[in-house]
């Protein structure tokens, strides 16, 4: 497990926060991937998300929403970039981000968020939004795979297929 500090700019992280990163071979990041290829509603940018606590998966998430499918992505209409403006798209409104949805799964399964940490695969950065979520769901960590920023911030791959 590394620490994230410096090996690349994050669109957002609160002060005093840090990222960490494991390997696409860590057992949570592998059930995140599994997570983001079963379930992500957004198949240009599968994203997934598992709460971990006492190695025990609480809850999961996957990014996206049929909203975009109805009636496209105002953001991309308005060529806005990454990390800005999702209240402006109801697809793309952070409720709908993986890191939220297993937030709420965790919840709704009358798991307690509270020390869980969080590992995401598909993204290299958490929005505002998510960080304020997880924050007041009282999530100890956020997990990164390795190399995220390159994995993730164009073409996206499948680690399966290395």
């Amino acid at each position: 497990m590394n620490q994230l500090e410096g090996n690349w700019e994050m669109p957002f992280i609160p002060e005093g926060r840090k990222v960490f990163v494991v390997s696409s071979e860590n057992k949570y990041m592998r059930e995140a991937q599994r997570v983001a290829q079963s379930f992500s509603l957004d198949p240009e940018h599968q994203t997934g998300a598992v709460l971990i606590k006492k190695k025990e998966c609480l809850g999961i998430g996957a990014n996206g929403s049929h909203w975009h499918e109805k009636h496209g992505c105002e953001r991309k209409r308005l060529g806005i970039a990454t990390g800005q403006g999702y209240e402006l798209c109801e697809g793309c409104h952070p409720k709908n981000h993986a890191e939220q949805k297993a937030i709420r799964n965790t919840l709704a399964n009358n798991g307690d968020t509270k020390g869980a940490d969080l590992y995401l695969w598909g993204h290299w950065w958490c929005c505002e939004g998510c960080w304020e979520a997880m924050m007041a769901a009282g999530i100890d960590n956020v997990f990164l795979v390795e190399k995220a920023n390159e994995l993730f911030s164009g073409k996206r791959i499948n680690f399966e297929e290395e």
